[in-house]
């Protein structure tokens, strides 16, 4: 008895033993495994340094032409240079097929990391992103204004003020948008801003010619903010007159996504120039605005 007893204590010392090596070889495997993904992580960004443009700092993404020396420029900048920008050789047609190879497996951060984007993506997902990036430029949301400015969301609304200051802003979740002499020939646009909830809206109302005189009109709401903020709203626009009425609500558009989108596909309040006279009042035509939270 007693030596079963020895026996079975050497065995419990032995198991006891043998676990606790697989948790040290697990702790080991642990620790080795999370610092591979570290270097990893850093592997990625100083491979992603390698395909840095001499010209113009973005990156040289498939396909990748080299020079004779090897150096590499980006297809964007390549057409406009008549020589190697870093050993001055001949460009040459040499195909990198390599560095291609490499770049199929590299995360390139966003180009528009540098505004806050913190995304990696393999190249061959990089412009889809990047063309729907939050963190992408806005442009000036005036509709026919021709103005070209871009910059921040937060500077949007600085931009119109003082740019755009003939733009009236009505307070209120409630307003009337009144839309003077509609029947002025050709393309015209009628802006307002409506302010509510903490931020602004812009509404738009833009009369386009078609085709033989017939002209439409489109009314469209736009949140002065990201996709994302204007998913917390809803707008309702109304036509009302003697007997009749004529509504459209939706989800206003981030201005992000611009009105023109939306007018093509007809996303919007649209309506024709007869029905346009229906609710006119000596040419002058009032929608009635509500916003509201979704």
């Amino acid at each position: 008895m007693s030596e079963n007893k020895h026996m079975l204590n050497i065995a419990c010392c032995r198991a006891n033993t043998s676990n606790s090596n697989v948790a040290a070889n697990n702790s080991n495997n642990s620790s080795s495994s999370s610092s591979s993904n570290m270097a990893g992580g850093s592997n990625s960004t100083d491979l992603a340094s390698l395909f840095e443009c001499p010209v113009c700092f973005d990156y040289v993404l498939p396909p990748i032409l080299q020079c004779q020396s090897g150096h590499l420029v980006c297809t964007s900048c390549r057409p406009k240079l008549s020589c190697c920008p870093t050993c001055r050789g001949p460009l040459g047609n040499i195909r990198n097929l390599a560095m291609e190879k490499v770049a199929s497996t590299v995360h390139f951060p966003c180009k528009y990391s540098t505004s806050g984007c913190s995304v990696t993506l393999l190249h061959t997902n990089k412009t889809e992103h990047e063309d729907t990036c939050e963190f992408r430029p806005y442009a000036c949301p005036c509709p026919g204004a021709l103005c070209k400015w871009q910059g921040a969301l937060e500077h949007v609304m600085p931009h119109l003020m003082s740019v755009h200051k003939n733009i009236t802003t009505l307070q209120g979740e409630d307003i009337v948008f009144l839309a003077t002499d509609i029947n002025l020939p050709g393309a015209v646009d009628w802006v307002m801003m409506q302010s509510c909830f903490g931020h602004h809206f812009m509404l738009v109302l833009e009369k386009q010619e078609k085709f033989d005189s017939y002209q439409q009109f489109f009314a469209i709401v736009q949140l002065i903010g990201s996709r994302k903020q204007a998913e917390n709203f809803a707008y309702r626009l109304e036509l009302s007159g003697p007997s009749k009425r004529l509504i459209w609500e939706a989800t206003p558009r981030s201005i992000y996504e611009g009105v023109q989108t939306a007018i093509l596909n007809s996303d919007c309040l649209v309506f024709n120039t007869a029905t346009a006279q229906l609710f006119a009042d000596s040419g002058n035509l009032g929608i009635n605005v509500t916003i509201s939270m979704a």
